[in-house]
């Protein structure tokens, strides 16, 4: 049974609208390396296949992030602004998220020394953010800006958008969506 008349915000880039979650960082190297085939034949297991291929080029990306009560800056592996939990592969990279709060999730994974890294992938792959909580940065914000020195590319539920600053921002009861009872997404 759905709950008719649920209003979800709808996250924003620089202007362009998504409804689940943009990512930055390895995660996002990985999305667009993996080929469509792969991920035809494979499922999820495609990007593990893939982030495993290009564990030897991973390059930490390096940001300035803000919002209200929030600042961070320094080298990051992955990022993600969520108003939905799930990217691809089904991992909960926004745990804290909410459809219809006026808030993004946002999940900041710092660059971790390179002995650490291994298993840090693998606990990112396996549990998404959730398996590596106690590294993590994190806030939920009505918007955020970031900058970074060179141009970072971030995934828009899957659509890229490349640049050096990004405000993101929360457009609060937007679109409305059916949803089904006990939904744990929505308040």
């Amino acid at each position: 049974m759905s709950r008719p008349g649920t209003i979800i915000d709808v996250g924003q880039a620089n202007g362009r609208p998504f409804v689940n979650v943009a990512t930055g960082g390895f995660g996002t190297q990985v999305t667009v390396a993996t080929p469509p085939e792969l991920k035809r034949v494979m499922g999820g297991a495609a990007y593990f296949l893939t982030g495993l291929t290009h564990f030897n080029s991973i390059k930490p990306e390096h940001g300035r992030f803000s919002g209200p009560g929030f600042a961070w800056e320094g080298a990051f592996l992955v990022l993600a602004v969520g108003n939905g939990r799930q990217a691809g592969g089904g991992r909960k990279l926004c745990p804290d998220a909410m459809l219809d709060d006026g808030l993004l999730d946002v999940r900041i994974l710092p660059h971790v020394p390179k002995e650490d890294v291994p298993e840090a992938l693998r606990a990112l792959l396996r549990d998404g953010l959730e398996g590596i909580r106690g590294h993590v940065v994190g806030a939920n914000l009505p918007w955020l800006e970031i900058e970074t020195e060179e141009q970072l590319q971030i995934n828009l539920d899957g659509e890229p958008l490349q640049a050096t600053r990004f405000r993101f921002e929360a457009l609060p009861r937007r679109l409305p969506m059916r949803t089904p009872q006990g939904c744990p997404v929505v308040r």
